[in-house]
């Protein structure tokens, strides 16, 4: 078989992520970017809350990418799942580029019957408060943020 069908994220589906991790953040106090990106990396839909810091704009966009490229959350792993110290996950990201991978919480694959069709990054509050945000997101949606996730 030379092709398959394939989901795609609807413009739809991300405006409900962006929506739910907006409201999240209003009703905390935290100016937040939202990133979401589809299987591909590409972006869907950025958003930088008023009074938002804009260089967390660059931080959701490379938290979706991430998630969406390793298909799994953004964590201070390497792309085999591995720990990683200070040094080898600085090393990946200039290896990978600034702009495709990181250690830093807040970002999550949008993944629908296994099939990953997406990434979404949230930056400026907390790491804690960040993940939380992202993962109710794709929650919103009916889509899970992990192959193992039931």
């Amino acid at each position: 078989m030379y092709v398959t069908d394939s989901k795609r994220l609807t413009l739809a589906g991300a405006k409900k992520m962006m929506d739910t991790a907006t409201r999240k953040a209003e009703k905390a106090g935290h100016a937040i970017s939202i990133a979401i990106v589809d299987g591909g990396g590409h972006p869907v839909l950025v958003q930088r809350m008023d009074g938002g810091r804009f260089h967390t704009v660059h931080s959701s966009t490379t938290k979706a990418v991430c998630a969406a490229s390793n298909k799994r959350p953004t964590t201070a792993q390497g792309a085999a799942g591995q720990a990683l110290d200070t040094l080898h996950a600085l090393g990946l990201a200039l290896a990978a580029g600034a702009d495709r991978w990181t250690a830093m919480e807040g970002g999550y694959p949008i993944l629908f019957d296994g099939e990953c069709v997406g990434g979404i990054g949230v930056s400026g509050g907390t790491w804690e408060f960040d993940d939380e945000a992202a993962r109710e997101a794709v929650g919103s949606i009916g889509a899970r943020y992990s192959l193992e996730q039931k």
